[in-house]
């Protein structure tokens, strides 16, 4: 069956853009955004590969819907009123075209980042309730290679994610994947939230004590197995923002 490309000002595409902009602005209001930097991005559900992403050069918190733009599958701007910053494309662009996830959240948010610095690399998801909830989710990008400035370092990054919804870039931030804007989300505030709780835990100086993996695994499948709560998280934030 062909599918209709859509267009950028169709109403299903005015939802996107009104759900990625406030996705932004609300990872602006949880102190995931790092100045200008960083991206999140949505694929058009037409099967043409062109995605949303947000503009270059605007604070999240200001990003309105009409701020996005529309590029394709190299990362090349087809509709929208700003410029797109190269890394954006390069990292994006691989990642939509190489991955399964319709939507990719890339954030320096602090204490994911922070974890991305230490040798082991990533959250150890056998420690808090919030973490655990990645349990077999997670992959591990130990190389950093410097600024992503060509289409082969995307892909590089994009390769060393595999089938995992979340990536540790290694002295860089994270990558939070999901078929949905909503759910993406919720994985984002919670990967930080995780994240946060083993960085202080660890500050405390005291030894660990992580659950069983099978525990994890459980807990993990408990959480995915029922995502109204994200839904209803990401429709609390729309009243709020």
């Amino acid at each position: 069956m062909t599918t209709i490309p859509l267009e950028f000002d169709s109403p299903d595409v005015a939802r996107l853009r009104a759900d990625l902009a406030l996705a932004l602005r609300a990872a602006a209001h949880h102190g995931l955004a790092e100045g200008v930097c960083n991206h999140f991005s949505v694929e058009l559900p037409d099967g043409s590969g062109r995605f949303l992403l947000n503009p270059r050069g605007l604070m999240w918190r200001e990003v309105q819907a009409d701020d996005v733009v529309l590029v394709d599958a190299q990362g090349r701007r087809l509709a929208g009123r700003h410029e797109v910053e190269p890394t954006a494309m390069f990292i994006h662009a691989a990642i939509h075209r190489l991955g399964r996830n319709g939507c990719v959240l890339h954030t320096h948010m602090p204490h994911a980042t922070a974890l991305t610095l230490t040798t082991d690399r990533a959250l150890d998801t056998t420690l808090s309730q919030n973490a655990m909830r990645f349990h077999g989710r997670v992959a591990v990008d130990a190389h950093y290679n410097g600024l992503a400035l060509d289409a082969r370092e995307g892909e590089r990054i994009a390769a060393a994610l595999g089938e995992a919804d979340v990536g540790f870039l290694g002295n860089h931030g994270v990558v939070v994947c999901g078929a949905r804007i909503d759910h993406a989300y919720d994985d984002l505030y919670y990967l930080e939230r995780a994240c946060q709780a083993q960085v202080l835990a660890l500050a405390t100086g005291r030894p660990l004590v992580p659950v069983a993996a099978e525990l994890a695994a459980r807990v993990g499948a408990q959480t995915l197995g029922e995502r109204l709560q994200s839904e209803l998280f990401f429709e609390a934030l729309r009243r709020q923002l």
